[in-house]
């Protein structure tokens, strides 16, 4: 399979974390790699630059798969984005957004992973128990998964 640079970015960067299996995919393992600091509040998840220092803020009152997800999606604008979307055009950051979105399906669920995974368990049920996402996640990424993979033949 031909990755696509955000696969092999999101390939490279667990690798270069010592994270290489669906069991060491936490928020929690990638901040304490990182040197991330983590915090929960009652607002929506956000990550923030304070003092030279990144931050990502998780909404406390959501479930451990939605913490997960959201973490991702955050991760994106540590790692990948600059600015304070507050005094961005709208449109970049629509644009911003839409690339954290597609970020975090790939973060949460690796392909480099997905694929070890046997035939018989790709599956939302065991994508979903595998890599600790919602239902609805696992399906989407799934439909992702086999799109590339009828695209690639």
């Amino acid at each position: 399979m031909h990755y696509t640079y955000l696969e092999d970015y999101v390939q490279q960067f667990y690798t270069r974390l010592g994270i290489t299996h669906p069991a060491a995919l936490s928020f929690e393992e990638v901040s304490v790699r990182l040197g991330l600091k983590v915090f929960y509040w009652s607002d929506k998840s956000q990550a923030l630059f304070i003092d030279g220092r990144y931050f990502i803020f998780l909404n406390e009152n959501q479930s451990a798969q939605e913490q997960w997800q959201d973490f991702c999606h955050e991760l994106s604008h540590v790692l990948l984005h600059t600015g304070d979307q507050i005094h961005m055009y709208p449109l970049f950051r629509e644009y911003q957004e839409y690339k954290a979105n597609h970020f975090m399906y790939h973060a949460c669920i690796p392909t480099f992973m997905l694929e070890k995974l046997p035939v018989h368990n790709q599956t939302e049920q065991a994508i979903m128990e595998a890599f600790n996402v919602e239902y609805e996640f696992a399906s989407k990424r799934l439909i992702q998964y086999q799109n590339k993979l009828i695209m690639q033949k």
